[in-house]
């Protein structure tokens, strides 16, 4: 049961709805022609386990209605209901499109539906009159609960068709928490949102309002509903329709203007407004005097192009230099084929002796052979003549026996001869790799020594740096810094040089000192000049310290107390730092000269090669990075790798001992080295005599045994020529003697003429070699000379680089004051701008200029002082004071904004026109609609017999209701809560057919309506429903009941559900629906 504290606002609710309905559906009236506008709902959702679940505020704006004649929008198409109350699982089930009568017994679900309807649209749960949280209607032993309905979504009123189709679907899952999530389906089945404010949307689009009893009427808001005993509450709130219209009158009434001023006070504004134009004149014309001097600076634009002038002059040195490295590489190169053709010419003029002297010494073996031969001939002649007819068998035997002995030895001797030319082989080849070791020994051991020798110079740098850090530049740099100040001190710079940059830089990580001086280079030994004045004057003290050829660069770089801003060019990488960052530099000029010559902002330092190569050329390199150095000293590029040549940092090492102790330690070994060399040498060279000497004895061996092998087979043949008849011998052995003195002769000629050509070849091939090393020479003397090209060349490619770079920083720093110049230029306009405003301004507030020659401050601490005392006037004389002070601020703001108070002021007249004629035509509106109401209520009254009236008291803001049920008990039972329970009810059904004429909710619920009915009541309720729902076929009606429907006439508008009661052991229960006056059977 309700108590009546609790309805008040629940009958304000549904009067005040009802009345907005029908404004909707009046509209015409109000705006003809206008189309319906949305309606904006602030809904205020706060989801926890107290009693209140949410909290939602609905204000709606007039419209024409959006009637379709089928129930087009908004109507409920199906209902299921899962794990909700005490219901399992029940539906879904579909409603028809106009009235829909849902028929079961007690228990069986019918409230359980009209509840999850109130819910399921985004209800409260103390709306539905019987739980106080969300979580209590989850079915005990379950976690969640959910409900799903389907709204209609058809016709030119549809709610984003587009998107949802032709129906809604509202799924709310209910948590045991007590909060609920919303989802939004198409007509397929997709999920188009799941926000609140969506549902809110759609339910104000289709004037749904599940919390006015007008729309849905419970079971215990209908037994409760006319027995509210405050007749006032049933007017509450009704003025809120003209909030709108008291907020403009009271803004309008706060608003007021002053009249008077005190003069003081006048004057000082006056003189206010126009010192700010003066102060404001005085600031254009410093601007404009700003804007002359930096367009009248061309200091930059001179530097820009001197740099420029520079750059040429550098480039043209780099091109002639580089034509003349070209020309003597050209030189070069046109040697080189001619050294190789005359190197194959040695080669085969030396190959050409050789084999003249081979076929001069084969002549020369032949002779001696052929002149042997002849001693023998002459001899064996001798023997036979003294030994004609003396031959015995022994000596047959002995001269056979002879031939087999030389024969063995003779192959002894070919054996021996095998194997000695192949040790010859092994001790020519070992002499080979012996000269060759040799030669390669050399050369290591000239690069130990003057390894060595830098070492030592380095060493004594190193200890003298000990007492003077400066020596580590050089043995004479500080003698040299000493003139440089005597040369200040007496006036001769302009600004004192800085130098060595080395000695003015820090490094702040030990491991990168090696890379910071490979990126760096020469610069470490570099000074620095504020103008070329100062460097002139440098170079000549220069010349009394350096050597020639040993000066360190000079450069000429403005003097600026600021470090360079490079946070646009500058690599900015999370891991690895720049040289910049790297350094501890404490002068902005060494920082500057650095930046501009070397870019240090733009080279990354990595001490890892590998992660330097992958953040270099794995990958694009990070954003400005030009180059990368490893702590090894290598150069990294995009697309090069150079591997340093220096093992450990010169000038930037912090720790001289271990400088010291690292140097004595690489002298020791460069020492053990050569010393090692020199014994490795004196050992090759013993090897190679050894091996000579070998050589040597070998051939001597082999020539000997090549004339053994000779003689044995010159005696073989001798044997076994020897034959019995010595007369014919000794004739053959005369013949063979001549012919043998003839090839001696032939062989002697021969070897004239070998002789002579041998000569000649000799002659041409030291032509030849002589001709060689005249090449050799001019290709020696030409790489000398290109030698120094390059590295003037290298120089002349720096200087072209740090012209550019120059060149490039001041490119930038002119572009920089041409921004600057804009700048300045668009401020001045800006505030020439302003300050014909603020003139304008002026004479609008005082039309004649008043020389002013206070400042704004003062007159405005005069004025504040003015205003105090005003203030303390105020308090003094009361009311009156305060009034005229309250005016004077109001004036004083009119007068600051007048052209818009005066904007306002035709506005809020219109304003006020409006609001007057909304006004009238709400109240006339208002009438009209009590009127139709009281009559309708009058009339279904008058159906049963009864009688009854609604009074309306719009100036009292009541709304009374009295029945009286028959002519002869009206004076005794007019009263509301003296009527019985049927007829109570059947009061109630009139009285919410009355506002279902005037509301215009797309579907109406009424949960039993015909309780406590007796069948004359009920038959005539259902009647005057059956009748408004002929009447109203585009709105769809459910009433819920207990009783039978079998009175009812067939009609396809009318649509039955019935509700069997369910078996204690089923939890899901099903639906029946019927359109005919069976379902009872």
């Amino acid at each position: 049961m309700l108590s009546p504290r609790k309805l008040k606002p629940i009958i304000f609710h549904y009067f005040n709805f009802s009345v907005l309905m029908s404004k909707r559906k009046e509209g015409s009236v109000l705006t003809p022609g206008s189309q319906k506008r949305q309606r904006k709902e602030h809904t205020a959702i706060r989801s926890d386990e107290s009693d209140e679940e949410e909290t939602l505020e609905f204000s709606a704006s007039s419209g024409a209605p959006s009637q379709a004649s089928d129930s087009e929008v908004g109507i409920i198409e199906s209902i299921q209901l899962k794990n909700f109350m005490c219901h399992s699982n029940l539906g879904p089930f579909q409603f028809g499109s106009n009235l829909n009568f849902v028929v079961g017994t007690n228990g069986s679900g019918k409230s359980s539906v009209l509840t999850a309807l109130i819910v399921g649209l985004g209800g409260k749960a103390t709306a539905t009159n019987r739980c106080s949280s969300l979580k209590m209607f989850i079915q005990k032993g379950e976690t969640s609960a959910d409900i799903s309905i389907t709204l209609r979504n058809q016709g030119r009123d549809a709610y984003k068709p587009e998107l949802y189709g032709t129906s809604i679907t509202v799924n709310q899952h209910i948590n045991q928490d007590g909060s609920r999530t919303c989802k939004l389906k198409s007509k397929s089945g997709t999920i188009i949102s799941s926000k609140k404010e969506e549902l809110i949307g759609i339910l104000d689009h289709f004037n749904i309002q599940v919390d006015n009893p007008v729309s849905v009427l419970t079971q215990e808001m209908s037994k409760q509903f006319l027995q509210t005993k405050n007749e006032g509450d049933k007017y509450k709130r009704l003025e809120e329709l003209k909030q709108l219209y008291l907020e403009k009158k009271e803004s309008f009434k706060s608003i007021t203007f002053v009249n008077d001023m005190q003069a003081r006070l006048k004057e000082l504004k006056h003189q206010m407004v126009w010192a700010v134009v003066s102060e404001m004149e005085k600031e254009v014309e410093l601007l404009k005097e700003g804007v002359r001097a930096e367009e009248g600076n061309t200091e930059l634009l001179q530097k820009v192009e001197e740099c420029q002038e520079k750059v040429n002059e550098a480039e043209k040195k780099y091109k002639a230099i580089q034509d003349k490295l070209i020309t003597v590489s050209e030189e070069a190169q046109g040697l080189h084929p001619q050294c190789i053709s005359l190197k194959a010419e040695v080669q085969a003029k030396r190959k050409a002796v050789n084999e003249a002297e081979i076929i001069y010494n084969r002549s020369k073996t032949e002779l001696k052979r052929l002149e042997k031969d002849r001693e023998q001939l002459h001899k064996q002649i001798e023997e036979l003549k003294s030994c004609a007819n003396q031959v015995s068998e022994p000596e047959k035997l002995e001269r056979q026996r002879r031939i087999a002995y030389l024969r063995e030895q003779l192959k002894a001797f070919h054996d021996e001869e095998v194997m000695i030319g192949q040790q010859l082989d092994q001790f020519q080849q070992a002499i080979s790799k012996c000269r060759e070791d040799h030669s390669r020994l050399r050369r290591e051991s000239s690069e130990v020594q003057q390894a060595l020798d830098a070492h030592q110079k380095q060493l004594r740098d190193l200890k003298d740096s000990k007492t003077n850090a400066l020596k580590r530049f050089g043995p004479y740099v500080p003698a040299f810094l000493e003139a440089v100040e005597v040369a200040h001190k007496q006036g001769r710079f302009r600004k004192k040089p800085l130098g060595p940059l080395g000695a003015l830089i820090h490094p702040k990580d030990p491991e990168l000192n090696l890379a910071i001086e490979c990126c760096l280079k020469s610069a470490l030994q570099a000074f620095c000049c504020d103008n070329h004045s100062d460097e002139r004057t440098l170079q000549s003290l220069m010349s009394k310290y350096y050597p020639r050829g040993h000066r360190p660069q000079i450069i000429v770089h403005k003097f600026q107390n600021k470090i360079y801003d490079t946070s646009q060019r500058a690599v900015h990488h999370p891991e690895f730092p720049t040289v910049l960052t790297a350094l501890e530099i404490e002068n902005p000029v060494v920082a500057n000269c650095l930046i501009d010559m070397r870019g240090i902002e733009t080279v990354l330092l990595i001490k890892d090669s590998r992660r330097a190569r992958e953040v270099m050329q794995c990958s694009r390199p990070p954003r400005n990075c030009r180059e990368a150095f490893t702590a090894a000293g290598d150069q990294v590029f995009e697309r090069r790798y150079y591997s340093s040549s220096f093992v450990r940092p010169k000038f930037l090492s912090q720790d001289v001992e271990a400088e010291i102790s690292h140097l004595n330690k690489e002298i020791e070994n460069k020492r053990a080295q050569l010393t090692a060399s020199q014994q490795r040498l004196h050992s090759i060279e013993n090897e190679i005599r050894q091996n000579e000497d070998h050589l040597y004895g070998h051939r001597r061996h082999q020539k000997q045994l090549q004339a053994k092998i000779k003689t044995a087979n010159a005696e073989i043949a001798d044997l076994e020529n020897v034959e019995e008849h010595q007369t014919a011998d000794i004739h053959i052995l005369q013949e063979e003697a001549e012919e043998n003195k003839g090839r001696i002769e032939s062989v002697k000629q021969d070897m004239q003429l070998q002789s002579r050509e041998m000569e000649e070849l000799k002659n041409n091939l030291q032509a030849a070699e002589k001709k060689l090393e005249e090449v050799k020479e001019k290709i020696h003397q030409v790489e000398e000379i290109a030698g120094p090209i390059k590295a003037e060349l290298n120089q002349a490619e720096s200087e072209v680089e740090n012209s550019k770079r120059h060149l490039q920083h001041y490119e930038e720093k002119q572009r920089e004051h041409v921004a600057c110049i804009n700048k300045h230029k668009n401020l001045l306009v800006s505030k020439e701008k302003e300050l014909e405003e603020k003139t304008a301004k002026a004479r609008q507030i005082f039309s004649e200029p008043i020389r002013v020659s206070r400042t704004v401050k003062s007159l405005d601490a005069e004025m504040n002082r003015l205003r105090e005392k005003i203030n303390l006037e105020s308090s003094r004389h009361g009311n009156r004071e305060e009034i005229i002070q309250q005016f004077q601020h109001a004036k004083e703001r009119y007068e600051d904004a007048s052209n818009t108070v005066k904007n306002l002021r035709r506005f809020i007249g219109l304003l006020d026109a409006v609001m007057v004629e909304r006004l009238k035509m709400y109240r006339q509106f208002l009438k009209t609609l009590s009127m139709r109401c009281r009559l309708h209520f009058e009339h279904l009254l008058r159906v049963r017999g009864c009688s009854g009236h609604i009074k309306f008291d719009h100036k009292n803001e009541t709304l009374s209701i009295t029945v009286q049920p028959r002519e002869e008990e009206r004076a005794a039972r007019s009263d509301l809560r003296s009527l019985s329970g049927g007829e109570r009810s059947f009061s109630t059904v009139c009285f919410i057919l009355s506002l279902w004429n005037i509301s215009e909710s797309p579907f109406r619920c009424m949960d039993e309506f015909d309780v406590y009915m007796d069948m004359v009541n009920r038959r005539i309720a259902i009647d005057m429903i059956l009748e408004r729902a002929d009447f109203q076929p585009y709105r769809q009606f459910i009433l819920f009941t207990p009783l039978s429907m079998s009175s009812l006439p067939t009609s396809p508008h009318i649509h039955i559900l019935r509700m069997p009661d369910p078996p204690r052991d089923q939890r899901a229960l099903t639906f029946q629906n019927r359109n005919n006056r069976d379902e009872d059977q």
